[in-house]
């Protein structure tokens, strides 16, 4: 009997009061930020970085 495969979904705990903002860098590259702070240094590193939530 062959055995079923489990599948693994990476996500970020949750945490209570934290708004993240998820950040678009690169066509592959998607990083979660907690503070719109934070989006000013990614900016200086990746100029065509989006806000997509």
């Amino acid at each position: 009997m062959p055995r079923k495969k489990k599948i693994l979904i990476l996500t970020q705990p949750v945490k209570a009061g934290l708004k993240a903002i998820k950040v678009r860098l690169d066509a592959r590259t998607t990083v979660t930020l907690a503070s719109m702070r934070m989006l000013e240094f990614w900016k200086q590193r990746y100029p065509n970085a989006q806000v997509i939530q």
